[in-house]
């Protein structure tokens, strides 16, 4: 066990926990640990944590064998809290502080990483701004890089919606500082000053290959935003637009989600082996 690491690893899944500097962190892991297999490294988005993956973590490990790590970035979920109000450039603090520190603290060797939404940010960041030998690719669901009109109008509905509707109270059941996850993320994008937030840059170092998934029917975010990688991206970029699905596609899309992933997988150059060489449809 790594010093501040709490976790094993199992083809059950298991809950943990990983300490990075102050800040306890909630883990969840499944399959086989790193240096065994390739790890997927899933960032959850800006109003996520590790329970509101789902089941897409064990859906992952069962359709490729390779082991899959979340975590519940600071102030989300079970971890802890963290500062409010966030920095204006808090995506990129996490993906050039954070983020870092917790590969190195599981032992990632060889990879893929995974994001969502704010997440899918922080992979692109990350990937451009420290170009880690050890991320092979990574993949891009519903991301963005830039504002837009559209959707800072859906984040302001969702202000209405926490107010005044059951947004809360759901949201309560899986982040024990519920205010703070929700205040932390809004405030921060509806403040004034980050209708100028532009992390296009950073795609420009980005050289592993990039695979962007988007519903084409996404309220945050428009074409523009996956369209932006492929123009800007140094290495190979695929993108998937999936109809009839709205910001979540590994959960409105699953199937669809976990079949481009895992031929992403096998198609990175020099090789991501899957361990499970099976067909399941699970």
């Amino acid at each position: 066990m790594t010093d501040g690491l709490q976790y094993c690893w199992d083809d059950a899944g298991s809950a943990g926990e990983v300490r990075i500097g102050d800040v306890l962190l909630e883990t969840y892991t499944v399959g086989p640990r790193p240096g065994q297999a390739p790890t997927l490294v899933l960032l959850h988005e800006g109003l996520g944590c590790v329970d509101l993956w789902r089941d897409f973590p064990q859906q992952l490990f069962t359709e490729t064998g390779c082991g899959v790590f979340a975590y519940s970035r600071a102030g989300y979920g079970r971890s802890d809290p963290c500062p409010l109000p966030r920095p204006l450039d808090y995506m990129t603090r996490e993906a050039v502080s954070v983020l870092p520190e917790v590969l190195d603290a599981i032992g990632f060797m060889d990879g893929v990483l995974i994001g969502h939404s704010d997440g899918a940010s922080i992979a692109a960041i990350h990937a451009g701004a420290r170009r880690d030998p050890r991320v092979r690719g990574v993949v891009l669901m519903a991301p963005h890089f830039f504002t837009e009109p559209m959707g800072l109008q859906a984040i302001a509905e969702a202000r209405t919606a926490y107010a005044d509707g059951d947004l809360r109270a759901r949201l309560g059941k899986y982040h024990m500082h519920v205010d703070a996850a929700f205040r932390g993320w809004n405030d921060a994008w509806l403040d004034p000053g980050f209708e100028e937030w532009d992390i296009r840059h950073y795609l420009d170092e980005v050289a592993v290959p990039v695979m962007c998934l988007q519903g084409d029917h996404d309220q945050y975010g428009t074409r523009a935003q996956v369209d932006v990688v492929a123009q800007r991206a140094r290495g190979p970029v695929s993108i998937r637009m999936i109809p009839d699905c709205r910001h979540s596609p590994h959960l409105e899309a699953p199937e669809t989600v976990r079949a481009e992933i895992k031929a992403f997988l096998a198609g990175l150059a020099g090789g991501v082996a899957l361990p499970n060489t099976g067909d399941s449809d699970a």
